[in-house]
């Protein structure tokens, strides 16, 4: 998706996860797949879109659960990495104006990618319009509440990377305001899932 240099949409002039996609597997955390496999209530017969899903990481897990996966992410680099691994469709784009009819997937995934979104609103809108009825979208994002998330927050402040972290509270409001039936699930860790059901 092209967009004019000076579209508010329009991704950061600087791809900071191009550079890192040869080594970010490395050097992210690792996912807990068995609390996302319980939120995402995975069926055989749905399709999965991973937005910001960047390498594959993640839905690496769930090749062999689900019938399509595609990953949307702003980064050629990330993605150059997921086709590399094989099995994903990709897609070039952003979160705020997604590629994608109304109602398309039965289930959506977006880990550690909300704070990277330039309009966190707007992306919900998008999320909840794309969800198909009856589907699921679960959002896992670092508590900025937590010291470390606060380190990590300021980390990416410095490298210019125009991260937003918010509260589960305003998150979960952003998906409630975009029409969707949300809840959240916290576990005593550094991270919050916020689960919208259409």
């Amino acid at each position: 998706m092209n967009h004019h240099p000076k579209d508010p949409l329009a991704p950061p002039p600087f791809d900071h996860f191009g550079i890192l996609a040869p080594l970010y597997e490395r050097l992210i955390s690792r996912v807990n797949v068995n609390i996302l496999e319980s939120l995402l209530k995975l069926d055989p017969r749905q399709h999965l879109l991973d937005v910001g899903g960047g390498t594959g990481r993640v839905s690496r897990f769930f090749q062999d659960r689900v019938e399509h996966i595609c990953i949307l992410d702003f980064s050629a680099g990330m993605l150059r990495q997921a086709r590399a691994s094989g099995g994903f469709e990709t897609c070039q784009g952003v979160a705020e104006a997604m590629p994608f009819p109304s109602d398309s997937f039965q289930r959506i995934l977006a880990v550690d990618s909300f704070h990277h979104y330039r309009h966190q609103a707007l992306a919900a809108k998008e999320l909840v319009r794309i969800l198909a009825p009856g589907g699921r979208l679960v959002i896992e994002e670092p508590d900025i509440h937590r010291f470390s998330v606060k380190l990590i927050a300021l980390m990416e402040t410095i490298t210019l990377m125009r991260s937003r972290f918010y509260p589960p509270a305003a998150v979960a409001e952003m998906f409630t305001s975009a029409g969707g039936q949300v809840h959240i699930y916290e576990n005593g860790g550094p991270n919050f899932w916020v689960i919208v059901e259409k």
